[in-house]
């Protein structure tokens, strides 16, 4: 059943993981349960990913803006609207994670990296973070699990390296995270897709970080 939208000074809540953490799905489901709107990342819509998988170093500066810019998008709107808003992973990630591990492993270029994050600071400076942050953390198993069952053909390209670089990333941003309320749910843990009384450990911890916001 689901409940009224939890307070009107509660706009943005986000979920950060990494790819195959669980993140779409549990965005429709806590969207559904606290009556949410839902912005999901939506990758059949994105005009670069798939080329990005097949050539990184041609692809990979075309699809930093195109998330950049999508993303920075959709928290306008959310700061504009006057809905709850779930928002399917963030504009931070691209920035501290995905654009540098790309930079790191020589996929794009100083010049184009440099002038990607100059573009994220000035987009981030007008912009307000999540009230709430979840962090789905996963472990390599658990990503590779769910990656393999949703069978997207431009993923069977990613390596486990590509993988576990960006789990090092996540983690460590995770820890020096200091925008706003932070959540960490432990994936391996949990299967919230199948088993209710899991997904109502979750609803229940999300519940108890809202109520602390106000």
């Amino acid at each position: 059943m689901s409940e009224e939208k939890t307070t009107p000074n509660i706009k943005h809540v986000a979920i950060a993981g990494n790819i195959g953490a669980g993140k779409t799905t549990l965005c429709g489901m806590l969207g559904k349960h606290f009556n949410w709107d839902v912005h999901y990342e939506s990758a059949d819509e994105n005009p670069y990913l798939s080329d990005f998988y097949h050539d990184m170093h041609r692809w990979s500066f075309n699809l930093q803006i195109y998330f950049l810019n999508n993303r920075y998008q959709q928290v306008l709107r959310i700061l504009n609207g006057d809905r709850t808003v779930v928002q399917d992973r963030t504009i931070y990630e691209d920035a501290y994670i995905f654009a540098p591990n790309l930079h790191d492993m020589g996929l794009m270029s100083t010049r184009d990296f440099e002038n990607y994050f100059d573009l994220f600071k000035t987009m981030s400076s007008q912009i307000q973070p999540p009230d709430l942050l979840i962090y789905l953390k996963a472990g390599i198993p658990t990503l590779v699990s769910h990656i393999q069952s949703r069978g997207r053909d431009y993923e069977g390209n990613m390596s486990l390296d590509y993988l576990k670089r960006l789990n090092q990333r996540y983690d460590d941003w995770i820890e020096s995270y200091q925008e706003g309320r932070l959540l960490v749910i432990h994936a391996d843990e949990l299967d919230f897709k199948k088993n209710p009384e899991d997904l109502g450990k979750v609803v229940n911890q999300v519940a108890a970080e809202l109520h602390g916001l106000f």
